[in-house]
């Protein structure tokens, strides 16, 4: 227990925090009017949010220590324990995931009309489950958050999605669920080779055999890679933002594509630190292509969303390109760029959900002009079109910045080429902007034919916070990479502990490993 800080409040801060949806969701079983639904859920997200609050606002960021710790006895026989905490990494995300789950609500408010019991269960009943999987540090406990995520996620594709919903619904739950399935042979793997414990930070002190670590990094691989998702394992991200509706995307985009991140560095990280440093490079080359491809292929898109798409696939390569540069500045970079992206493709898909209820069309060609017909929109879609392609000021520069200043640090050729994916950024969103907002009006649109009409309150109200959060984070990062510095710095320290031996062990049985 040296490595965890107990509970600093006086109550369970993190079982309220993951519950509470839970306990929301029960109680809707027992509702039937649709506008007590709505409200009752936004009250629990914010309730939930509010709750969360004291876990940044009490954490100590002068350690690497998990805090907010709750352990209680599950299963003795198996050595099972209710087991969870956060540390300066973990904690940025519980965070993330109640903000944007407000968000969903909100903009759900008139979007879904049919089944809206079942929706907003769903909404509470994954929000449950993605703080889940953020907290737990029993490996038993965070097998169950992670599948428990898969469900409801699957029934907001699939039941109120769009026209191809469930072929989209499916691809995503098989992609998902093969990958999870590979990640439980490597659990049960680790359960006898660490010491038949399941408690994941004593998993992250054993230094196991390399030919071991080596097959275990890429069954985990196997389900964190396709969570990020990262090239070529990519193609279920696609069809499923296309096909989800808008609360569905944000969620998509906002917390359940960071899992995948999340997984390298809380487990692949320590538990298998010179599989790491074997497979860097392969990691590297693959988070560049997937940063130069997603945005090529932005540039050939008709759709909004599934150009939105791509370019999660562009941006989400940043992240693992941070990360396996394996340096400070590049791991820090990383995080911060899956808050960034979070909170700046949240906001995008919010923006086009907001703008398809009033055209029921996502198809690019559609528009036109409507910088004078909707120009408060228009003048936040900029906002988030610069901080997309990292324009200083916004959070999105500094992100990138982290990242390909680790990146030129680890291996200056893998900097040069994440750099291009910057240019093509600026090309792909500037285009859609100006095809969209700038270009000849389509008679369709306007005073005369169908209306249009600017953001509302209820709209603005949603995405405030996020546009709050873009000029804070840009202008004062240190606000969030406060957090992470202990975190990053121990965890590399870790690494670099068995650098040497590490390399020189893997050349040694490379051929006993195959």
């Amino acid at each position: 227990m040296e490595n965890v800080i107990l509970n600093q409040l006086n109550y369970p801060v993190l079982s309220y925090t993951v519950f509470l949806p839970v306990l929301g969701a029960l109680l809707l079983l027992f509702m039937r009017n649709t506008a007590m639904i709505r409200w009752t859920t936004l009250l629990v997200t914010m309730a939930t949010f509010v709750i969360s609050l004291p876990l940044l606002t009490n954490f100590d960021k002068t350690t690497y220590k998990m805090q907010f710790v709750e352990r209680h006895q599950w299963i003795p026989s198996w050595s099972i324990n209710y087991f969870i905490g956060v540390d300066g990494i973990s904690v940025l995300f519980v965070f993330l995931t109640t903000l944007l789950s407000i968000l969903c609500v909100l903009v759900s408010w008139k979007a879904i009309e049919n089944k809206v019991k079942e929706f907003h269960i769903a909404i509470l009943t994954v929000e449950a489950a993605m703080t889940g999987v953020f907290i737990s540090l029993d490996f038993f406990l965070f097998y169950i958050f992670w599948e428990a995520m898969l469900i409801p996620m699957f029934l907001l594709i699939g039941v109120w999605g769009g026209p191809n919903r469930v072929y989209a619904a499916i691809k995503f739950f098989l992609y998902t669920l093969v990958g999870s399935v590979l990640m439980l042979v490597g659990i049960i793997v680790l359960y006898f080779a660490g010491g038949n414990t399941l408690d994941i930070l004593t998993l992250g002190t054993v230094h196991y055999p390399v030919k071991l670590q080596f097959w275990l990094f890429l069954a985990f691989f196997a389900a964190f890679a396709v969570k990020v998702p990262m090239f070529p394992v990519h193609t279920w991200l696609p069809d499923a933002h296309t096909e989800a509706p808008t609360a569905g995307s944000v969620i998509l985009a906002g917390v359940l594509i960071k899992m995948g991140a999340y997984g390298f560095l809380r487990f692949s990280m320590p538990m298998f630190p010179d599989a790491v440093r074997f497979f860097m490079t392969p990691m590297l080359v693959l988070s560049v292509i997937g940063i130069v491809y997603g945005a090529l292929v932005c540039l050939a898109q008709k759709d909004l969303k599934r150009l939105i798409a791509y370019s999660s696939v562009s941006h989400m390569g940043y992240v693992t390109l941070g990360i396996f540069a394996l340096n400070s500045q590049g791991m820090e970079g990383g995080i911060l760029q899956m808050l960034n992206h979070g909170i700046i493709t949240g906001a995008l898909f919010l923006m086009i959900g907001i703008i398809y209820e009033r055209t029921h069309t996502r198809v690019i060609a559609d528009y036109g002009g409507f910088a004078t017909l909707v120009p408060w929109y228009a003048g936040l879609f900029i906002i988030l079109t610069f901080a997309s392609i990292g324009l200083p000021g916004t959070n999105g520069f500094i992100g990138e910045f982290l990242v390909l200043f680790g990146a030129f640090k680890a291996q200056k050729l893998f900097g040069v080429l994440a750099a291009t994916g910057v240019i093509l950024g600026a090309g792909y969103m500037l285009w859609l902007y100006q095809r969209v907002f700038f270009e000849t009006p389509n008679p369709n649109w306007g005073p005369g034919h169908h209306p249009l009409w600017d953001l509302d309150l209820r709209e603005v109200i949603t995405l405030a916070p996020l546009f709050a959060l873009i000029f804070v984070i840009g202008f004062y990062p240190e606000v969030f990479l406060s957090y992470m510095h202990p975190t990053v710095e121990n965890l590399l320290k870790h690494i670099n502990t068995h650098a040497f031996a590490g390399e020189g062990l893997i050349a040694k049985h490379l051929m006993e490993i195959f």
